[in-house]
């Protein structure tokens, strides 16, 4: 039995899918999509920082409370630690090697423990920032928030850290007769231009630290070889007179050298200009403004990368 149909053929053509030939670029666009984590603009960049300027200051807070949280004296050591390192290196350089020359016992004391505290502030930011990001892993990839926070976090508890241990500071510099006068005043600045400075340095490092976390080895020598050339524990252009001259400016112009000595003129009586180098003031701020904003851009290109791998 056959059927026999006198319907005329109809032809079907396959409609073509929407989406085909599209680039993956191109769908995500189509259909509203965004990259999860990616790097916003520099200045939404800034405004996200601001609002979480709370989190900023709490985390560092919570993480300076935490350092000595094992240690029987607490807290006690932001002060004792750079004591000790003072103490040893006054042995060290100021009795044995005699590093103070041109200065006496009343200057060379005050002069060293005022390296020694504010090299620390650099030294420490450094060191936090190396580790802020990679140290931080489990935070990173589990909450979406700016990643500058954190090497920002860190160089402020290590402000946070420094002003504490500034009361031992005056101290011992009245101790040896310098009293507070208008020139004290200057400390302000100074301690802003260098936490500019160091929070600079801590995003660079925190980049660096993020891949590569074998720096985090390598960074204690080069601190050290930094803190001998920075003139902690001497005078550079007393120590270096009979050296030629370009060597004394070049270590004078390193930036902390420079704010170590823009402290010890605040706060040493006899520690007068004609230590310091010319336009010592603009050398300081053209330091901190080269390395924030560097730092922060330099920090910045490279957010949508931090955690993954």
């Amino acid at each position: 039995m056959s059927e026999t149909t006198h319907d005329a053929p109809v032809a079907v053509s396959a409609s073509e899918a929407p989406d085909e030939g599209l680039t993956a670029r191109e769908l995500a666009a189509r259909h509203g999509l965004s990259v999860s984590g990616a790097r916003p603009s520099l200045i939404e960049y800034v405004r996200q920082l601001w609002d979480r300027r709370h989190f900023i200051l709490a985390f560092s807070r919570a993480k300076l409370t935490a350092q000595y949280s094992q240690a029987k004296l607490g807290q006690l050591w932001q002060v004792a630690t750079p004591l000790l390192n003072a103490a040893v290196y006054f042995f060290i350089f100021g009795m044995l090697l005699e590093a103070d020359r041109g200065m006496s016992r009343e200057v060379y004391i005050p002069f060293l423990v005022t390296g020694v505290f504010v090299f620390t502030f650099t030294q420490s930011s450094v060191m936090a920032g190396v580790r802020a990001i990679s140290g931080n892993l489990g935070l990173v990839r589990a909450l979406h928030f700016p990643r500058a926070s954190l090497p920002i976090s860190f160089a402020l508890q290590q402000l946070q850290q420094l002003l504490f241990s500034m009361i031992v500071l005056f101290a011992i510099t009245i101790g040896f007769g310098h009293y507070p006068d208008l020139s004290w005043l200057l400390i302000v600045p100074v301690l802003v231009l260098q936490f500019c400075f160091n929070t600079g340095l801590a995003l660079i490092m925190a980049r660096a630290g993020a891949k590569t976390p074998d720096l985090a080895q390598l960074m204690p020598f080069v601190m050290r070889t930094w803190m001998y050339a920075s003139g902690v524990m001497f005078s550079i252009p007393i120590f270096l007179e009979s050296k030629p001259a370009w060597i004394s400016n070049v270590l004078q112009w390193n930036p902390a050298a420079i704010y170590m000595d823009l402290m010890r003129f605040s706060l040493i009586d006899d520690y007068g200009s004609q230590y310091l180098p010319d336009h010592v003031w603009a050398a300081a701020g053209g330091w901190a403004v080269l390395i924030a904003v560097g730092g922060f851009v330099y920090f910045w290109k490279a957010e949508e990368r931090y955690g993954r791998g």
